[in-house]
């Protein structure tokens, strides 16, 4: 989630003025706040979420120190691809997250048989994904989930309708679990090369290589 600064500030000879900068990560957001507070003339500093809530510093330090211990600042990057000659799918997601101040990346891929086209692999590679984040335990959080399916990605967010009731189910499932695990999704459209990681993961299932791993990034 990214937060606004909200500024009163004050020269020494008296005028105020206040300032919104642009959205910021929260480690992000508290530094400059706290830079802004050494100079001694910050009047007010408030943060504000992409919900519109409001955080004073205070509250936003001790936000961020509670989840510290659990999985945040998470991305999905997600690719299905489906082979018409053997009615296969294969699912990948790459997965970066951050907990106890270090950084993650947990790869998984998986091959299905029961789905019928492409944008119903990319819609089970979203899926996949979300399991493995209930797994992490990832729980009331935004979650930014990147693919490079303009169909998929459209209907996600409401952009498109969704006439095909094969897709409409999918959709439905996600969101049921979104919801469940109080997670509220970013979609990010990229290019295909953008998305290599997931393609390649989605491609190594087809090929039957299974890939389930999780690093330490620097």
């Amino acid at each position: 989630m990214k937060y606004k600064i909200e500024l009163s500030y004050q020269t020494p000879k008296g005028t105020e003025v206040s300032f919104t900068s642009d959205g910021l990560r929260a480690a992000e957001a508290l530094l400059i706040a706290e830079d802004l507070e050494k100079t001694g003339r910050a009047k007010s500093i408030l943060f504000v979420d992409s919900d519109e809530n409001s955080w004073t510093v205070k509250d936003l330090k001790g936000f961020m120190e509670e989840i510290q211990t659990d999985p945040h600042n998470v991305t999905v990057y997600f690719d299905g691809g489906f082979d018409r000659r053997t009615k296969s799918s294969g699912l990948g997601c790459a997965i970066y997250y951050e907990q106890n101040g270090k950084s993650y990346r947990l790869r998984k891929n998986a091959l299905v048989e029961e789905l019928n086209t492409n944008n119903e692999a990319e819609f089970a590679a979203i899926h996949l994904g979300i399991r493995e984040l209930e797994l992490l335990g990832v729980h009331h959080l935004p979650v930014t989930f990147i693919g490079d399916s303009l169909v998929v990605i459209n209907q996600l967010e409401g952009e498109w309708a969704c006439y095909e009731e094969a897709l409409s189910k999918w959709i439905d499932r996600i969101e049921k679990q979104l919801n469940q695990l109080g997670i509220k999704p970013e979609y990010e459209l990229v290019s295909r090369k953008k998305n290599r990681e997931a393609d390649q993961l989605a491609s190594q299932a087809l090929n039957g290589i299974e890939i389930t791993s999780t690093i330490e990034i620097q």
